[in-house]
């Protein structure tokens, strides 16, 4: 049997290693696009920022160690046409030949590229890297803006967008020296978390130097003498914004022109639908990672790309590939981001993602000391909790606090407690740990979820 996966990033990589853990006599090939088989991209941050150096850090493992699994990589290879009916994967190699690699089963994981947000004067025949404006999505691109600020030795840097990616380059490139401005669309930083949260990211990012501009939409940009000129509307205003370098993270769309020309249907996103076992409904062709939708264990079938959610579809699809019968269990949306000395953490739904859902959100936040404040160094974590309010269901969690202060751990208490359905009570009930250094009898999971209790139980008496 011969399996072909396409893509080197974490579905690809993930079937190949399922496959190949479950069946050695398997023969698996991998087509990657370029030249970085397993890089962690969610890690370049860190490699402009100088905590993680050299760039080969970044591998999650290197060329030798994934052939010594029994895996052959095909490098700066291009698949570029499937034969459904024949069983057969075109592909274009570095030097431009076509040739076919026949598959008994396939697995696509072309992923998503780089939105540039419809910004006039970028793209195809407007602006790109050499005149200073960067998208960041790959090892290629981190070479080119690597390239561009030693070449360039830049002082300014706007960018457009403040979601996780585009926090984390603002605290990197203030590292590097520059004096960066942050433009976001929303009336907050991290829109995936509630306004009032994300007012303390804002405040982050303000006392270490980064000029956060919210409520601006970008409309434009334009090069004269060697400086770029960002122009658009804030509140309502127009306005222009001077720097030496630009860097656009505005989010991904899905690469689907491989799976959609050979008859692959699309769903939420623009992104190819997918089952739970990560079949397309194309025979022997399954597909995952940021190209697919999403199974929500709360909101169904959406579009929600992340990294832990592409190795965990890979896997999937890796062990139905070669004859099993798993499902992908569903999302949550957990995702935690580090901005300077702070950290910021969801799961779950937020209100209107809750009402979309068809229940009854009732929200509410909650402070509390990361460890009893009698023992030194105790933090202040605000945590904010959405249930329903008929069922007592527990919906999601954020939450913002201190580095150090356990923020991932929490989230990941949050996110297992949804996995399981459990309601907002039944946090009381979970026996975690504690010692007054690191957490308190209840910790502040519990006193967040109790605070939510009492006010359910206030709203409910204010209503009769």
């Amino acid at each position: 049997m011969h399996l072909v996966a396409i893509g080197g990033s974490d579905a690809g990589i993930s079937t190949a290693l399922r496959a190949r853990e479950l069946d050695p006599s398997v023969d698996v090939t991998v087509v990657v696009a370029d030249s970085y088989p397993n890089f962690s991209i969610c890690g370049i941050p860190y490699y402009f920022s100088r905590e993680v150096n050299p760039w080969q850090s970044l591998a999650h493992r290197t060329h030798a160690d994934l052939e010594a699994t029994g895996m052959q990589l095909r490098l700066d290879t291009l698949a570029t046409g499937i034969d459904v009916a024949g069983q057969q994967l075109t592909v274009r190699d570095a030097n431009g030949q076509e040739s076919t690699i026949a598959y008994d089963e396939l697995m696509v994981g072309t992923g998503a590229s780089p939105s540039t947000a419809g910004i006039a004067g970028v793209g195809p025949g407007g602006l790109g890297p050499d005149d200073g404006v960067h998208v960041l999505h790959s090892m290629g691109d981190t070479f080119t803006l690597e390239r561009y600020l030693d070449g360039h030795q830049p002082e300014t840097a706007i960018i457009v967008g403040a979601g996780y990616v585009g926090l984390e380059m603002a605290e990197a490139l203030t590292i590097r020296g520059l004096r960066v401005t942050q433009l976001q669309r929303g009336p907050e930083v991290l829109s995936t978390l509630d306004p009032e949260l994300g007012s303390l990211v804002h405040d982050e990012l303000a006392r270490h130097g980064v000029d956060v501009v919210t409520n601006a939409r970008v409309e434009a940009i334009t090069r004269t003498d060697g400086r770029l000129t960002v122009t658009g509307s804030e509140n309502g205003q127009g306005y222009a914004r001077n720097a030496d370098v630009v860097l656009l993270v505005v989010g991904v769309r899905p690469n689907t022109s491989l799976l959609t020309g050979a008859g692959a249907t699309t769903g939420p996103g623009g992104a190819v639908v997918v089952d739970e076992q990560m079949r397309t409904g194309l025979p022997h062709v399954f597909a995952a990672g940021d190209g697919v939708v999403t199974h929500h264990r709360l909101l169904g079938i959406t579009y929600l790309p992340l990294g832990t959610t592409a190795h965990k579809q890979g896997r999937v699809a890796g062990e139905n590939a070669i004859g099993g019968n798993t499902r992908f269990a569903g999302s949550l949306g957990t995702q935690v981001v580090k901005v300077f000395d702070l950290v910021a953490a969801r799961t779950g739904l937020r209100d209107h993602e809750a009402i979309a859902a068809g229940f009854t959100p009732l929200s509410g936040t909650a402070i509390a000391d990361d460890h009893k404040a009698y023992y030194p160094g105790s933090k202040p974590l605000s945590i904010r909790i959405t249930g329903d309010a008929d069922t007592g269901l527990l919906l999601g969690a954020q939450l913002v606090g201190a580095r150090g202060a356990e923020i991932a751990k929490r989230v990941d208490t949050y996110a297992t407690a949804l996995h399981h359905s459990m309601t907002v009570d039944a946090m009381s009930d979970l026996d975690l740990s504690y010692t007054p250094p690191l957490g308190s009898p209840w910790d502040a999971v519990q006193v967040a979820t109790q605070a939510w209790t009492r006010e359910l139980r206030a709203t409910t008496l204010a209503r009769t």
